[in-house]
């Protein structure tokens, strides 16, 4: 069983597969699952310029993970909600380092057996090769 267990998401549909996994893995006594978004930043400009862009961003993320957490939310887990800004694998690695988090689950696409490379550029690749926890990727 693991204690706190991170979960980060783009959205892209399948966080709930992701959700019920964390579920089955989180110490019911005192577990604890995040939902990270992390929202990059446009390149070569800073918060402050696109102030009114990334609020809107923000708390559209915000409803979603509200709404996504709630649609799990069942018996003893509670499941955190976080918002970062910056680069996605870099802010993985960060917030799981400083939240002492033992699991990392992240979604993957699946890889076209013909083109082998297209995965090696992936957030999933880079967090699991730099992490210092596990990393789980469902599929």
């Amino acid at each position: 069983m693991f204690n706190s267990i991170l979960i980060p998401t783009d959205f892209s549909g399948k966080d709930s597969h992701a959700i019920d996994i964390a579920r089955e893995l989180c110490s019911p006594d005192n577990g604890r699952i995040t939902l990270l978004h992390v929202i990059e930043i446009i390149a070569n400009t800073t918060l402050d310029e696109f102030d009114d862009f990334y609020r809107e961003l923000e708390d559209r993320a915000l409803k979603h993970l509200t709404r996504l957490a709630a649609s799990h939310e069942k018996d003893l887990f509670t499941i955190d909600k976080r918002i970062t800004y910056g680069n996605r694998a870099q802010e993985i690695l960060r917030f799981a380092e400083e939240n002492a988090i033992d699991l990392i689950i992240m979604t993957s696409h699946k890889i076209d057996i013909e083109d082998r490379a297209q995965g090696w550029g992936t957030i999933s690749y880079k967090v699991g090769i730099l992490s210092q926890c596990p990393v789980m990727l469902v599929k």
